[in-house]
């Protein structure tokens, strides 16, 4: 059980390590991206490109997306949790395609069956500061309707 805890620790340490090393520069072929960051948590194919996510899962507030052209090499890199990269969304033409291959998985998915719609959750940091979360609600035909910032009530103090 202790090297088990010790194994579990290691990769976490590296993996932290990985993701406070320098990032990965324009041109830079996918292989070498992948060995500074590990394996993506998705890949999405876009047009000629390839799109990988790394996404720091269900806590995280933070998502890169490694964008390679069709030779392999990475054109852009950026962490696309951000009130800049949400502003980008366009009501009525995104759709839960674009909207994933655009910011990742979401944090946490659920229905509200009386407006029949669907919504995706994404934590992020509002204004860079504040603890929060941007909902994405869509419609039947999976386009985006609305969408909706609040406070992350997990990371909420409870007094």
């Amino acid at each position: 059980m202790h090297k088990l805890i010790v194994l579990l620790i290691s990769g976490t340490l590296l993996t932290a390590c990985a993701a406070f090393g320098p990032p990965p520069a324009p041109g830079e072929p996918m292989a070498s991206v992948q060995a500074k960051l590990g394996q993506p948590t998705a890949r999405f194919q876009v047009g000629t490109d390839t799109v990988d996510e790394y996404g720091a899962g269900y806590f995280g507030q933070f998502t890169y997306m490694a964008r390679y052209g069709p030779d392999g090499r990475l054109v852009s890199y950026e962490q696309v949790l951000t009130d800049a990269k949400f502003a980008t969304i366009k009501l009525g033409v995104d759709n839960k395609q674009t909207i994933l291959q655009t910011f990742g998985h979401p944090a946490e998915t659920m229905g509200l069956p009386r407006r029949n719609l669907e919504v995706w959750s994404y934590r992020y940091k509002q204004s860079g500061v504040w603890d929060a979360m941007m909902h994405i609600h869509f419609s039947p035909d999976g386009v985006v309707r609305e969408m909706m910032a609040g406070p992350d009530m997990l990371r909420e103090k409870r007094d």
